[in-house]
């Protein structure tokens, strides 16, 4: 027979129906670690006495799909806000309250989207219903009801507030296939737009007008990034790509400062490939890869 906690997952795994799922363990502190893990529904499940046990130790737990999918997160909104989702066709299929009066919706947008549309759709319901924007792409996070939100400002007397799976109803929202067509016309205009740019530099380039493409030093020792390295790797990024760099030397530049501080390996080449994914986004994927 399922406990409370493991009838609690199920429900929420169900609503955000996904075959599978990763699984993301986080340790908060002065040498923070995150433990991934991939599994099915069934997994998942028996591997609910190891996440009470990790969560006791201090682990965040956290859901998000394998792959592409049909949600968009929707982080650190207020009761007002789902209230709004609610009336204006964008109900949720999923709602957690991660800590006291602090809420994240899933919105089922009924059909699987491709990565940029669903990174669009993401920032775009973000902005709509005041959500962090931070959080706003295809591949975000979120957390998993039943386990305690450990973050240190919510402990109080040694106890931490428990995510409460508020709605689990799967639904997709009344206002999805107007919304997603939206959202499919922009990042359309955004490829266009893109290529456009493109085809103005190929313009300059044989015209004799371009310069040779820069090294990522050029914009380590640019002062408009303040040696903020994260926003250096994406500038390098774009504008490496957008002279036809290869994709492998992009990869291998953004690698060569030390990124320890992004984790593990694994997390150190996630870290990369989301750099590349935004430059390619940025400057028209088709351009870049040579169609």
């Amino acid at each position: 027979m399922r406990d409370r906690v493991q009838e609690i997952v199920l429900r929420q795994m169900q609503a955000m129906e996904s075959k599978v799922f990763e699984v993301g363990l986080f340790k908060p502190g002065a040498k923070a670690e995150m433990l991934l893990r991939t599994w099915d529904s069934d997994a998942l499940i028996e591997s609910i006495p190891w996440l009470k046990f990790q969560n006791v130790d201090g682990r965040n737990i956290y859901i998000r799909p394998k792959g592409e999918h049909s949600l968009s997160l929707v982080d650190d909104l207020t009761a007002a806000s789902l209230d709004r989702m609610k009336h204006s066709g964008f109900t949720p299929a999923v709602i957690v309250e991660t800590s006291p009066d602090n809420f994240q919706a899933w919105l089922n947008h009924g059909r699987d989207l491709p990565k940029d549309t669903s990174t669009a759709a993401a920032r775009a319901l973000a902005e709509k219903f005041g959500g962090d924007p931070g959080s706003a792409d295809w591949r975000h996070f979120g957390r998993l009801a039943s386990f305690s939100n450990r973050k240190p400002k919510y402990e109080f007397a040694g106890r931490y507030p428990f995510v409460r799976l508020l709605h689990s109803t799967g639904e997709v929202y009344e206002r999805a296939a107007d919304f997603v067509s939206e959202i499919e016309r922009r990042v359309e205009a955004q490829r266009v737009e893109a290529e456009h740019r493109r085809d103005r530099y190929m313009k300059n380039v044989t015209r004799g007008k371009a310069t040779p493409a820069k090294g990522i030093e050029a914009f380590r020792n640019d002062p408009r990034y303040a040696g903020d390295g994260n926003r250096i790797d994406l500038a390098y990024a774009v504008y490496a790509l957008s002279h036809r760099v290869p994709e492998d030397e992009v990869r291998r530049t953004i690698a060569s400062r030390d990124l320890t501080k992004k984790g593990t390996a694994e997390k150190q080449a996630d870290y990369i490939e989301r750099t590349l994914e935004k430059a390619l986004r940025t400057v028209g994927v088709e351009e870049c890869r040579g169609r």
